[in-house]
């Protein structure tokens, strides 16, 4: 049985991802400036909530399925280095960037179909009269 690292597992979720991009719905989301402009603002975002959790550690790695080293005799991870980047791992990074992106492919290849082309706006419709 094949055993895969959370390393492993976070670089083959982003080269799924990208191929789904370019290849299978051809939304092309990675060849925009506005795609990485958004990014960095979700990525800001991703920092805050995974060192927190990971800071305080509500959230822990095993050292050998990550890069760099957890130890629970070190106390909390540190702060950047060690293959971390705001106390989460690098890997935590791969992974919000699969799942962003996936949403977003979603979003912009359900919309290319016509799902939903007018907004919906007001009030519920139990509330409207009729």
């Amino acid at each position: 049985m094949v055993t895969l690292t959370y390393t492993q597992l976070g670089v083959i979720a982003v080269v799924l991802v990208i191929l789904v991009d370019l290849f299978v719905t051809r939304t092309r989301l990675v060849t925009r400036r506005a795609f990485w402009v958004a990014y960095a603002i979700m990525l800001f975002f991703q920092f805050i909530t995974n060192g927190m959790f990971t800071g305080f550690g509500i959230v822990r790695y095993d050292g050998d399925a990550i890069i760099g080293s957890t130890s629970p005799t070190q106390g909390s991870p540190p702060l950047i280095g060690d293959g971390r980047v705001f106390f989460a791992p690098v890997e935590d990074v791969l992974f919000g960037f699969a799942l962003i992106m996936l949403a977003l492919i979603g979003w912009v290849w359900w919309g290319r179909r016509g799902v939903q082309p007018t907004p919906k706006a007001g009030p519920p419709l139990w509330r409207q009269r009729r």
